[in-house]
């Protein structure tokens, strides 16, 4: 005779030898969901952007459909290939305009063109497709969403093409004149979704307490401006009423029905922004896992690197110099050899993050199964700054609603926003109309 299951408790420790090892999420830990098949699963959407494009003629897989073969630079995904859906002949006509990178890295999640400025009056003319996903879901995690970087923020004016270099460090836009503050520490995220998911009231009331103070200064200083540094003022206001309004969530959720999906061990904390360039992305994209596993958030931005960035790849065997730079290959065979090699470095990234998701198994599937992941850049190549027929694939099934495993062909010029439509669809929070949509991409549903 079988037994019955008995319900576990979230806080389960594997004990022995002077430690303690937290469990990691179990069905019989949810006694109301015990049989996998029927319990439903939070959906998560991830967004890797990769700056400078890409060497086109080394990107696009060969056959069409099911019968498809990856290119050079797609090679570190061929363990994975059941997983991709990989769109050809996507562009973003919005970004077709003006610079060479600025537009395409702003507007890459908007679908929209940014407005020139120097600084103080930014405006992207939309809000990004994943903050559109992130409020349709708004309260479900204690998150709201998570955006990651590798590089702080760029400041100053480009004067060749007239755009401040803020533009280029921005692609999740939470209204159209609020770009969203990215973290580019792993230990800090880390630390914030720790806190996210064990809250302490007594320390959000104080930090509610001061974050009155904090508003109260700038009230006053206000008044002692001129009208550019309210604007910055007003900026800067806004983004403290949101940090409040995260802290009273996080106090909200203490008690209530959302739980971490599994514990978070304390030891495994980064301590911080590691030298090493690759070191520092893997820890990042770690990071994403460790939101998405548990359940903290379920809606994620990370940039490589800012528009125009030049990250020294020479630790990559046979690269000698920045990215940016080579980019600009001038169609000299040693500068496109480096600037494929590059690509195909943040391709094995993001073959590392799927890998992981794939592993962190849930219920009878994995969370890769129950995710989107999309990586691409805003522009197809450094030399050209063509927005046309962009580099980009996206990976996971979403809970079976994207057809994974082909590549598909679209007529050239079909919108981007056709995309990010699906992939509203997808996450169940879909739109009628998003940019310069004209409807959604034929066989990326189920």
């Amino acid at each position: 005779m079988t037994r019955p299951h008995q319900a576990l408790s979230r806080r389960t420790l594997l004990k022995g030898a002077g430690a303690a090892l937290a469990l990691p999420w179990l069905e019989a830990m949810d006694p109301g969901t015990l049989r996998a098949s029927e319990a439903p699963r939070p959906k998560r959407l991830g967004i890797l952007f990769m700056p400078n494009g890409v060497r086109e003629d080394q990107w696009t897989p060969t056959g069409t459909g099911r019968e498809f073969k990856l290119s050079k630079t797609l090679t570190p995904l061929e363990p994975l290939k059941d997983e991709l859906l990989i769109p050809t002949n996507l562009w973003n006509q919005a970004s077709d305009y003006g610079d060479g990178h600025y537009v395409k890295t702003s507007g890459f999640l908007t679908c929209q063109t940014i407005s020139k400025s120097l600084g103080f009056d930014l405006n992207s003319n939309g809000i990004s497709m994943d903050q559109i996903a992130a409020a349709g879901i708004a309260g479900q995690t204690p998150l709201r969403s998570l955006e990651l970087a590798i590089h702080p923020v760029s400041i100053g004016v480009d004067t060749n093409v007239g755009y401040t270099r803020v533009y280029g460090s921005h692609i999740a836009w939470s209204r159209p004149t609020r770009p969203l503050a990215r973290e580019i520490n792993p230990r800090l995220v880390y630390e914030r979704l720790f806190r996210a998911a064990y809250p302490r009231p007594e320390k959000n009331q104080y930090q509610s307490l001061l974050l009155d103070r904090v508003l109260d200064d700038a009230r006053q200083l206000k008044g002692r401006v001129g009208q550019a540094d309210q604007s910055r003022i007003d900026d800067y206001l806004e983004s403290v009423r949101s940090l409040e309004k995260r802290v009273e969530e996080a106090s909200r959720s203490e008690g209530k029905t959302w739980k971490p999906l599994v514990d978070m061990d304390p030891g495994v904390k980064p301590s911080g922004i590691p030298r090493e360039h690759a070191e520092h992305v893997r820890l990042m994209l770690d990071m994403i896992a460790l939101a998405f596993q548990t359940d903290t958030t379920r809606v994620c931005t990370f940039m490589f690197g800012n528009a125009v960035g030049n990250t020294n790849f020479s630790f990559l065997e046979g690269v000698q110099g920045g990215h940016h730079s080579l980019s600009h290959h001038e169609n000299k065979e040693e500068n496109l050899v480096q600037y494929q090699r590059i690509a195909q470095w943040h391709v094995e990234q993001y073959a590392y993050l799927l890998s992981k998701l794939k592993a962190m198994k849930e219920g009878e599937g994995s969370v890769l199964d129950h995710s989107m992941i999309l990586f691409g850049s805003g522009l197809r190549d450094g030399n050209k700054h063509s927005p046309r027929n962009l580099p980009l694939v996206l990976a996971g099934r979403a809970g079976n609603r994207i057809r994974t495993g082909q590549h598909l062909k679209f007529d050239r010029l079909t919108p981007l926003a056709n995309l990010y439509r699906s992939m509203l669809e997808a996450f169940d929070t879909p739109m009628d109309r998003f940019a310069d949509s004209d409807g959604l991409l034929p066989g990326v549903l189920a």
